[in-house]
């Protein structure tokens, strides 16, 4: 018999699961609070705002963290916006809208309720970002300022001045700093969890590495929170991301822990585009500059060569030889699509050949039509720091006039070009927000469930926020309730011994293998097989191809690596070769996926199935679940697939139409 999953969803309408649900859930009592140990791994959005809460709440927390301070191992460039509901311009926008958009705009393989809850405190988090300070423009009305984002038309999106995702983690982390000075908080930097330790069928610790010493080190607690992020950098990606690893989310996966859609990851259109082989793909842009800036290739295949030449700039090409795809293709929301159809797209109009730059993978966002309605100090104000970043990277000011045709004004357009940034899928968890091992939960980007739907953006930092702050606080208790007449346990236990053993002989193989390849040699040739085969457009051809190349390189990995240096000490090619083991193994779970899924949905597109005009094609009648995949003892072996069924009450689900 099949495996069953128990999702805990509460019963009753969508509107009142979350309110009934805490009027019933069981509580912790003060003093009983101080008996018990969280341990909360990573210290981005979702780490940090979960250990300031649980400190808050009374418990003692050990917080860890792979940097000398807490912060975001994410890009910090990113200039990003977090979405709520607020409804500020009046321009109908509420919860119900919230959900309705995220979960009918995204993948539709996420639960109903899980979402509605997501919409549900993403109020909440505006109001506690104000309080600790986060600088989130006004307008002179006293109005917050508010933009629209991909895929939504109503303005939703809160920008912070400068990046907001960094303004966000301030003030998560100032709340932390506060409670790790009350020393309810206990802080551990440079630490990096190696593995989850099982006593009784329960997470109950873990084994770290002191990255600065090179020891492993033991760590015992009431229960694990993992907040460690995505698995982008599966596909190597920017310096300002090189922190981002799944090393304990994979942990937990060979433990036991469900993976879930891990096929589901989201495309970003605004990335500065790939510059040689030297990267994958560089900084993230700010989808937020789809509200003002607009995006085109020329319409003649001649512009289009003399561009990839050189001879021709953009600011060259006059106003009627522009192609405005996304406005021609979607004219209900044009630049507004979410970032899947945008990107899309994007790589359409480039593979047939009307690329921009000199590998003709690029198309212009332009600037010149906003600059002359609203002025360049307006725009500045709204993107500057954006421009700014450009120019440092580029040599292009996207805000200086470069021609003028026929009286009207043309600036230099900035280039973008789609690239993997954010993923969808991460280690399963119940409405609890606890995994399929008991006393284990995962938060924020490392679970699959709230965001499961996310493809437009602006989602990932209400999703790190709203766990962290106003979800696992009340869950968590639930699975505590217990706990509190459980004395504190011994990291001397045999289950302690065995995983630190296992962790060091690991390690001691790793620094072994003495080969000749240099740990970012062989993830730039992962990164590659994941872009070109189990990238953005996907075939069951590509996807084998790509399987095949993966194991390849895993063979690769295990005998021709080469460390430099010594296991005792701080040595980070040690640190990023156990992250690559895990990158490996992480590449095949989304090929796996994304070859069983015969459908396309959100986040999610194989070629062979899409309407006649290129659009997702998605088999609701097949394919509606959440495609949970489980360890097999051995990452030689292929994971097997339990499926849990998704039953929507709220929602008919339908192909989405972005045309009127």
């Amino acid at each position: 018999m099949a495996k069953q999953i128990d999702s805990r969803i509460p019963e009753g309408p969508i509107a009142e699961k979350w309110t009934n649900y805490k009027a019933h859930q069981r509580l912790v009592n003060p003093k009983n609070k101080l008996k018990l140990d969280v341990i909360v791994v990573g210290t981005g959005l979702a780490g940090a705002s979960a250990a300031a809460s649980l400190g808050e709440m009374g418990f003692n927390v050990l917080n860890f963290c792979i940097q000398d301070s807490p912060r975001r191992a994410h890009s910090i460039a990113a200039q990003g916006g977090i979405n709520a509901a607020k409804n500020y311009q009046n321009d109908g926008d509420s919860v119900y809208r919230l959900f309705y958009d995220t979960v009918k705009g995204g993948d539709y393989r996420a639960r109903e309720a899980n979402v509605y809850r997501l919409a549900e405190v993403s109020n909440n988090i505006i109001d506690q970002c104000v309080a600790q300070g986060v600088p989130f423009a006004r307008e002179y009305g006293g109005m917050l300022a508010n933009r629209s984002f991909g895929g939504a038309q109503v303005s939703r999106t809160f920008y912070a001045k400068g990046q907001t995702g960094q303004q966000l983690l301030l003030g998560a982390y100032s709340a932390l700093m506060r409670q790790v000075h009350e020393k309810t908080v206990e802080l551990y930097t440079r630490y990096e969890m190696q593995d989850i330790v099982m006593v009784d069928g329960r997470a109950r610790g873990i084994i770290a590495k002191n990255i600065v010493t090179g020891k492993l080190e033991r760590f015992a607690a009431h229960a694990v929170v993992l907040a460690t992020g995505g698995y982008g950098n599966t596909y190597f990606l920017s310096t300002n991301a090189m922190g981002c690893n799944c090393s304990a989310a994979i942990a937990a996966y060979r433990k036991g822990a469900y993976f879930a859609n891990p096929a589901f990851v989201q495309i970003h259109p605004t990335c500065i585009p790939v510059h040689g082989d030297k990267q994958s793909k560089l900084t993230l842009m700010s989808e937020s500059l789809r509200n003002d800036g607009r995006i085109w290739v020329p319409k003649k295949l001649e512009d289009a060569k003399a561009l990839q030449a050189g001879t021709k700039k953009g600011s060259d090409i006059p106003e009627e030889d522009r192609d405005y795809y996304l406005e021609r293709r979607y004219p209900a929301f044009g630049n507004l699509v979410p970032r899947d159809v945008a990107s899309r797209a994007a790589k359409e109009r480039c593979d047939k050949g009307f690329g921009v730059n000199n590998t003709g993978l690029a198309v212009f966002l332009d600037f010149s039509e906003s600059i002359e309605r609203l002025g360049i100090d307006v725009v500045r104000q709204r993107y500057g720091n954006l421009f700014d970043m450009y120019e440092e990277i580029t040599d292009v000011n996207p805000g200086e006039l470069a021609n003028e045709i026929n009286g009207v004004k043309y600036y230099n357009p900035m280039m973008i070009y789609p690239a993997i940034h954010y993923t969808m899928g991460g280690i399963w968890v119940d409405y609890e927000l606890m995994t399929s091992i008991t006393g284990l939960f995962a938060i924020g980007e490392c679970n699959f469930s709230d965001h499961g739907a996310n493809r437009l953006g602006a989602s990932a930092l209400m999703q790190g926020l709203a766990d962290g702050y106003f979800v696992l606080p009340y869950t968590i208790q639930n699975y505590l309730a217990d706990q509190s007449i459980w004395p504190r346990i011994s990291t001397d236990l045999p289950e302690f011994e065995e995983a630190e053993k296992a962790v060091q002989a690991e390690i001691d193989r790793l620094m072994n293998i003495k080969g000749k390849r240099s740990v970012d040699s062989i993830h730039k040739e992962l990164g590659h097989v994941m872009w070109e085969y189990v990238g953005m457009g996907r075939t069951a051809e590509g996807l084998k191809t790509g399987l095949e190349k993966i194991k390849k390189i895993r063979k690769e990995f295990e005998t021709n690596l080469f460390i430099p240096g010594s296991k005792e000490g701080l040595n980070t090619e040690l640190d990023k070769a156990i992250h690559l083991r895990d990158f490996i193994t992480m590449g095949e779970l989304v090929a796996y996926d994304a070859l069983s899924r015969n459908e396309s949905c959100g986040g999610h597109f194989r070629e062979e199935y899409q309407t006649e005009e290129g659009e997702a094609k998605r088999d609701d009648e097949n394919f509606f679940y959440v495609g949970c995949w489980e360890y097999q003892g051995s990452d030689e072996k292929a994971p097997e697939l339990i499926k849990e069924p998704l039953h929507y009450e709220a929602i008919k689900v339908q192909t989405r139409n972005y045309k009127n």
